[in-house]
């Protein structure tokens, strides 16, 4: 069974469906699969596929991206397959933009040292979505079950056996046994205010995992793009500055020469948003209705080049904030984009849980460490789907049926869940306040820089939003697509995730990549070259270990762009 319904989840269930036309896939999703997030990805999807590229620089510059706490071993397995994955969705019938003699077309992306990123336009997650969903349609073994919410995984010997789902159309908890289950559920942009992501990134598969038993992995890493438009947090896609557009301040001087001479607005994600924050502070950005931003400007570059290469990116600023890119700057600001960590897992998607796997943005194998670059993480989506979908059908293959004892699971979770939500009486406390002040903790707490104290104060603040959820006022009685019990079920997931996030950021008392502490900022490599691993305790509090990593080829040292 595959839980999500997005690229990782869709790859991981065709590649099970070619280890064995015996098994039955069950491709279970909150949403239509063509509604997953993946669909929202612009700029492209990082391979070494030009004849001045390879897998091992690819790797090289994932790893120094990562400020050296990516899984070496992963990256080089990611760079070397992600090639195969492309060229195999161009099979598939993927419509990748092409050069003038016919090869697959490549863009430069922040961080990469070469242009690597293979694009569709700026639609790429949306084709590779729809490539993937048609091509999936074939396999007559796979599954669908859509508008399916899963709220628990079953565990029984040790093992994960299936999951108890809330069915939207009727608010029944139903239960679907598997002898393997891989979570694709993607992010938990949602745990913050301003983010890029979907309403529906709410971090359930790294919930799910987490009250299951299984540790979350460097939660503290979370990604801020530097180029979201202000009030709205809507993308404006890198592949913008891949094709040249620049950041500009109020000054109207291309600030990044202070930060980044070298890249200049191809440095990497971290770095820049930091550098327009730190624009913010000296008073040289524009103040407008939503706070303060800069400018994106891409008019130099032609109607025609907008058209052909960025004209999704045109649509969505002409209609979110009324603005012609070929005619005026774009005003821009740092939003929250990615979660660099998640669920724990090997290189082949396993997690601790017998059973139990995870790709894409849920889980941490680790190949973005402290930092993504840019255009990573749609090749991730393809090769670790992959992986664990066929680790996941072999280890299936293995195995005897779940015992029906562990039933009795999805009927105390129904009970619960009617407890708790469906027929609950009383409630003093609101959902959106709730949810409002868990998003302005985050902001204030787990931004671009952190501190000790306003982290520590975070916490408790999260157990107190704990105690008032207990008491939510579930309004929405209905049995047919009852959004209110979806949300409230969303946002107790995502105090679970937020609290796993602050607390990881709190001990580790080092500045390194999208983490920056204010009262510890050089990166410390003798205490915290180290993933941190959180585990949650039967009493709903955590535990933070670390485990070491791996190294092969490429030692660490400072992150130098250029000289």
């Amino acid at each position: 069974m595959i839980v999500g319904g997005g690229a990782a989840g869709i790859r991981a269930a065709i590649a099970a469906a070619e280890i064995s036309d015996t098994l039955s896939i069950a491709l279970v999703s909150k949403v239509y699969p063509m509604r997953s997030h993946t669909v929202s990805a612009e700029g492209g999807a990082g391979a070494a596929m030009g004849p001045d590229d390879s897998p091992d620089l690819h790797a090289f510059d994932t790893i120094r991206g990562s400020d050296w706490l990516a899984d070496q071993d992963a990256v080089e397995a990611l760079t070397a397959e992600a090639p195969g994955e492309i060229v195999r969705l161009e099979h598939w019938g993927c419509p990748w933009s092409r050069e003038p003699d016919g090869r697959i077309a490549v863009r430069p992306f922040g961080g990469m040292s070469v242009n690597r990123t293979v694009f569709a336009a700026d639609k790429t997650g949306f084709h590779m979505l729809h490539t993937l969903f048609q091509t999936s349609l074939k396999y007559e073994n796979v599954v669908r079950y859509d508008e399916f919410f899963v709220t628990k995984l079953l565990v029984v010997d040790g093992r994960c056996a299936g999951v108890a789902a809330f069915d939207l159309r009727d608010s029944e908890v139903r239960c679907i046994l598997a002898k393997a289950v891989i979570l694709c559920t993607g992010g938990a942009g949602r745990i913050f205010a301003f983010t890029t992501n979907a309403a529906i990134n709410t971090g359930d598969g790294m919930a799910l995992a987490y009250r299951a038993g299984v540790p979350l992995k460097d939660m503290e890493f979370v990604q801020y793009h530097p180029t979201g438009l202000p009030g709205t947090g809507i993308l404006m896609t890198e592949a913008s500055r891949g094709e040249g557009g620049l950041l500009f301040n109020n000054e109207g001087r291309r600030f990044l020469e202070d930060y980044i001479p070298s890249k200049m607005e191809l440095g990497p994600r971290d770095i820049l948003s930091r550098a327009i924050i730190q624009e913010i502070e000296k008073g040289h950005a524009f103040d407008g209705p939503y706070g303060h931003y800069v400018h994106l400007d891409i008019r130099h570059l032609g109607e025609e080049t907008i058209d052909t290469k960025l004209f999704f990116l045109r649509e969505l600023a002409k209609n979110f904030i009324g603005i012609d890119p070929v005619h005026e700057p774009i005003p821009v600001r740092p939003v929250v984009h990615y979660m660099m960590g998640g669920v724990h897992t090997d290189i082949n998607g396993a997690t601790p849980l017998a059973g139990l796997y995870a790709a894409g943005e849920v889980a941490c194998v680790s190949i973005n460490g402290a930092n993504r670059l840019g255009s990573n993480s749609l090749p991730e989506l393809l090769v670790f789907g992959a992986r664990a979908g066929r680790a996941a059908a072999e280890y299936a293959s293995a195995q005897k049926d779940p015992v029906p004892a562990v039933l009795t699971q999805g009927t105390d979770e129904k009970i619960r869940l009617r407890r708790e939500f469906l027929d609950k009486t009383g409630g003093r406390e609101r959902l959106a306040p709730l949810r409002d002040d868990m998003q302005k903790t985050m902001e204030e707490s787990a931004g671009i820089y952190r501190n000790g104290d306003p982290l520590g104060r975070a916490a408790q603040t999260l157990r107190g939003l704990r105690e008032r959820f207990a008491d939510l006022a579930v309004e929405d009685r209905s049995l047919t697509f009852n959004t209110g019990a979806i949300a409230a079920m969303e946002l107790s997931f995502m105090l679970d995730v937020a609290d796993a996030i602050v607390n990881s950021a709190l001990r580790r008392e080092e500045s390194r990549g999208a983490h920056q502490r204010t009262d510890f900022p050089a990166r410390d490599d003798q205490r915290f070259l180290a993933h941190s691993v959180i585990h949650r305790t039967p009493d709903g509090s955590s535990r933070v270990e670390y485990r070491p990593v791996t190294i092969t080829r490429w030692p660490p040292a400072e992150r130098i762009y250029g000289r």
